[in-house]
């Protein structure tokens, strides 16, 4: 009797996890695995697969478009993630607080991150138009003699690229950092008013130090949206001028699918996921020693 009571929870466990299991190695397991594969080889779609070993890892090392891509996948990342996680704490503290529509508030914050983002990318390219958009117009109505071209300038496009990003990323994140500021306990607070601790002082060694578990998943799934940017740097800037917003994704789309060079795209894909997996693992290890 206990071992058939036994073997019906345990059918009952596997009914909730198979078809969560299936959808997984049918859209992301396989997947990788055959992208693995066709790493090692030179495939076009219209004639069989040939085997080339590491002629594509090889091929990738000696191309500077590569690099280029590489380069500048690290600049939005670093320039992104920092940026959205200020601006989504600082927006969360501000609307954590009992005032009036805050509600209203916090929904106008979140509501970018639900729009459509090739909606984004095009209001936002108006906004950066050299000429007629308002941001330059209200640069040189400061004293700005020669604003920044932005999105035309290879200069400054990657700038205007993550600008759009942080300012349409920030309210899902302020989100994530509200609901972790609403379970520190406020007792916390008020022994520290009593002890005579200022606010940043209560900032410092409270909220801080409580928020660690949600700033480290807020960094990881920064890391990870940073690293395989596609769609926005496609709508706004397709990668140029020039390569100056040319990222890995954006490589991988054009030597696979515009170019045919499947074993080649494959192989920039492999190396993204490594770079993504290497860079998750150590903020997994630092969260660890930071712990202990």
């Amino acid at each position: 009797m206990a071992s058939l009571t036994r073997r019906r929870t345990t059918l009952v466990g596997w009914s909730f996890i198979l078809p969560n299991f299936i959808g997984f190695a049918a859209l992301t397991l396989v997947p990788v695995v055959a992208a693995l594969a066709l790493s090692f080889m030179e495939w076009d779609s219209y004639s069989s697969p040939e085997w080339v070993g590491l002629a594509n890892f090889e091929r990738m090392w000696n191309n500077a478009t590569f690099w280029v891509a590489l380069t500048n996948t690290c600049y939005y990342a670093l320039g992104h993630i920092p940026l959205t996680l200020v601006a989504a704490l600082g927006l969360a503290m501000l609307l954590n607080r009992p005032l009036r529509g805050v509600g209203l508030f916090r929904t106008a914050l979140f509501f970018p991150y639900v729009t459509s983002l090739v909606a984004v990318a095009v209001v936002w390219n108006m906004l950066f138009s050299p000429d007629l958009g308002p941001v330059n117009q209200f640069l040189r109505a400061v004293g700005v003699d020669h604003p920044p071209g932005w999105t035309t300038s290879s200069d400054w496009s990657m700038p205007a690229v993550i600008l759009t990003s942080v300012w349409r990323d920030m309210g899902y994140y302020m989100v994530l950092y509200l609901a972790g500021l609403q379970t520190i306990p406020a007792e916390l607070y008020e022994a520290a008013k009593v002890d005579g601790a200022g606010r940043w002082a209560r900032f410092r060694h409270i909220t801080l130090p409580s928020l660690r578990p949600t700033t480290f998943f807020v960094v990881i799934m920064l890391t990870i949206s940073s690293f395989k940017v596609f769609d926005l740097v496609q709508v706004m800037t397709e990668g140029g001028p020039g390569r100056s917003t040319l990222v890995l994704s954006q490589l991988i789309f054009r030597e696979g699918i515009t170019q045919g060079r499947f074993g080649y795209s494959s192989a920039i894909s492999m190396v993204l996921f490594v770079i993504v997996l290497l860079v998750t693992l150590i903020q997994f290890r630092l969260q660890q020693r930071s712990e202990r």
